[in-house]
């Protein structure tokens, strides 16, 4: 299976001057927990990592304290996650038929995951992790922060990644995208605006996205829990 990592996320919210991926959690940079999960899995045998080619540098030093340089390959990003992944799907081998695509800032997903949707996207065009919303929604007008409406939660799931595409549809709609000029923020949008199916695959409480110190901090008790 053929994995991408977007990974040039910003340290912004983080308070950070750098990526956030390069931020320590525990013993080792955050990335490095997101590699060593994939690293672990069964079915991964091919991996893209998206970014600046400024970290670059210290994304190779990660890559060899874990034994993955033959493996792992450097892919310039873009200005967006978007844009960044369609560079990504452009610099796949020709033989890759599908792809899952993951966040590096979910580091604590587990190889046990990353295999269930590598098995699955080999039925279907699309799915994603998700895990159904607990807390109850409500859609609120942004100019008068007036509630508007209480959706059924139980037909609401809180995306994740992996998410996992038929190459080949992925790209055209990626190129839909860019005629049409869509914004998205995860590639099972672009397949959705194209009416294409995505299926839902069980994700992982814990698989969070790290992007403030809380969670940051979250990250760090769950790793410990699990003996990290």
């Amino acid at each position: 299976m053929y994995l991408l990592i977007p990974a040039a996320g910003s340290g912004r919210r983080m308070g950070s001057s750098r990526n956030k991926l390069l931020l320590p959690l525990l013993d080792r940079p955050l990335l490095a927990w997101t590699l060593a999960a994939v690293k672990a899995s069964r079915s991964v045998r091919w991996i893209g990592v998206i970014g600046q080619p400024d970290d670059f540098p210290e994304f190779k030093e990660i890559v060899v304290s874990l034994g993955m340089t033959k493996m792992l390959h450097f892919i310039p990003g873009g200005a967006t996650r978007q844009e960044s992944v369609y560079k990504g799907l452009q610099a796949l081998p020709a033989v890759a038929e599908r792809v899952l695509i993951h966040d590096g800032a979910r580091c604590l997903v587990t190889p046990d995951l990353i295999d269930r949707c590598a098995q699955e996207i080999m039925n279907c065009p699309g799915l994603i992790a998700a895990v159904p919303v607990k807390d109850t929604i409500k859609v609120v007008d942004p100019t008068t922060q007036i509630i508007r409406s209480t959706p059924d939660r139980r037909h609401l799931w809180a995306a994740q990644t992996p998410q996992g595409f038929n190459v080949e549809r992925l790209l055209r709609c990626h190129h839909e995208g860019l005629r049409l000029g869509w914004e998205v923020t995860d590639d099972a949008a672009l397949f959705e605006q194209c009416q294409l199916p995505v299926k839902i695959v069980p994700g992982e409480e814990s698989n969070l996205k790290v992007t403030t110190p809380m969670d940051l901090a979250i990250a760090e008790f769950i790793l410990r829990q699990r003996g990290a």
